[in-house]
């Protein structure tokens, strides 16, 4: 039951679905972040599994070894006792018959034997089964692994790239030029009078100096007049 729940755990997390899970999280970097951390603790956990389940294969595989070996060794000491009575039957049938014996004992140790070979060849076929499954489970979550880190590495390169945008969007925001009510309006319409009045100071000064002309010609006027008056007297 233990091996077919780690076999289920392990399939499971093989087949997780990365998109869907970033889709359903609220901070994505931080779901992988954590994700990878558990990968990694199950990929542990599930390589010491695996370990034990292949160290519990090899140890049936060779007692199995070891029983076919005992119930062949068996099985030729029954046949050279089996032999030796048949031998011995005829001449010395008290010695043959305990050559028979001794057959009969070699037979049952043999089948013993035998017997145990077959009991181990069911477990041993469902735990060659059940390592084949870890195994191939066990390298899915490599694979899945890898898949996060890349998908994590991606994840956080966009996110900054987003923060710089957002940075520079802030930025404009804070001097907008478009806004008629922004610093920037005021500060052009607080110039724009300035400039009028510097020019309407100028307006006004030309319009004195435009002034002073004229009564230096009202004065030049008069002086042409006394001039003029002058050399009319001295004629008479």
């Amino acid at each position: 039951m233990a091996q077919q729940s780690i076999i289920g755990r392990i399939a499971q997390m093989a087949r997780a679905n990365i998109n869907a899970l970033l889709d359903a999280a609220e901070d994505p970097e931080k779901m992988l972040d954590q994700m990878i951390r558990d990968y990694i603790g199950n990929i542990s956990e599930a390589e010491e599994a695996v370990a034990q389940t292949i160290g519990n294969l090899r140890v049936m595989e060779e007692d199995s070894r070891e029983a076919q070996k005992a119930a062949a060794d068996w099985g030729g000491k029954a046949a050279a006792a089996a032999a030796k009575a048949k031998e011995l039957r005829a001449g010395n049938p008290t010695e043959a018959d305990r050559f028979e014996n001794l057959a009969r004992v070699a037979l049952k140790r043999q089948i013993t034997f035998e017997e145990q070979v077959e009991d181990l060849a069911t477990p041993i076929a469902q735990q060659t089964e059940v390592v084949t499954k870890l195994k191939s489970g066990l390298s899915g979550m490599h694979g899945k692994l890898a898949e996060l880190r890349t998908k994590r590495d991606e994840l956080v390169g966009r996110a900054k790239v987003t923060e710089a945008q957002m940075k520079v969007q802030d930025a404009l925001k804070s001097i907008n030029v478009t806004d008629p009510t922004s610093e920037l309006n005021r500060f052009e319409e607080k110039i724009r009078r300035e400039e009028a009045k510097v020019a309407g100071m100028a307006e006004v000064a030309a319009s004195s100096l435009d002034a002073q002309f004229e009564s230096l010609d009202d004065i030049a006027d008069d002086l042409e007049v006394e001039r003029r008056l002058a050399e009319l007297n001295a004629a008479e």
